[in-house]
């Protein structure tokens, strides 16, 4: 009996290839985390703050933010939004002897970065009045409730938004929406799958009705 190679034609071959680096690629992307990032304003911008809001002691007249939004890391994360000034948020808040005023925006992010079944709130400009003294995180406590912290004192939620998780990692599909709502593979991915399969059995009819001219 005489058996004949079967020759793989090139064009599958790239088809496979391609599929592999693609799918490679999908499951090499970076994952960024879900978190509350804390900033500070000055010289008209903000700036990623080097303490925490536990830390962080404003003085009268500064203006602080706080955006939700899936980052890998501060060099990336996400500024927060809407107006920033001290004047036009602390209007109508007159100063008193013995407190500060601190400008605060608050700005829950967008549809895309919040958590499976939330959608998050507008953005908050609210001027914080509080002790001479105090933190960040008691001027966000007098204005924002309820605040709620993980063991390790990680801000994980302002009004209440979001109402589970805190500081958890997202894929880079994920935060896209690029994955089903069940967690499984992208139907992209499957359509890629699909169409390789579909120029493979091609080209291998191709192949084999040329033999037989």
């Amino acid at each position: 009996m005489i058996r004949r190679r079967v020759l793989v034609p090139p064009l599958l071959l790239v088809l496979l290839a391609s599929l592999l680096l693609w799918v490679g690629a999908g499951s090499a992307q970076a994952t960024g985390y879900r978190y509350w990032s804390f900033w500070e304003r000055g010289g008209g911008s903000w700036t990623y703050a080097t303490l925490g809001p536990s830390a962080a002691r404003p003085s009268d007249g500064d203006v602080q933010g706080f955006r939700f939004a899936v980052s890998e890391d501060s060099a990336d994360a996400v500024q927060p939004r809407g107006g920033a000034v001290f004047g036009v948020i602390c209007a109508r808040t007159p100063a008193r002897e013995g407190q500060k005023r601190v400008a605060l925006v608050i700005d829950f992010g967008t549809s895309a970065d919040a958590p499976a079944g939330e959608r998050p709130p507008a953005t908050r400009t609210v001027c914080a009045r509080v002790s001479a003294d105090a933190t960040s995180a008691d001027a966000l406590a007098s204005v924002a409730k309820p605040l709620r912290y993980n063991s390790g004192a990680l801000l994980c939620a302002i009004a209440g938004y979001p109402r589970t998780g805190c500081g958890e990692a997202v894929s880079a599909g994920e935060s896209a929406g690029a994955t089903d709502s069940d967690g499984g593979p992208s139907v992209g991915l499957f359509a890629g799958i699909g169409a390789v399969l579909l120029l493979g059995s091609a080209a291998v009819w191709q192949t084999r009705r040329r033999r037989h001219v």
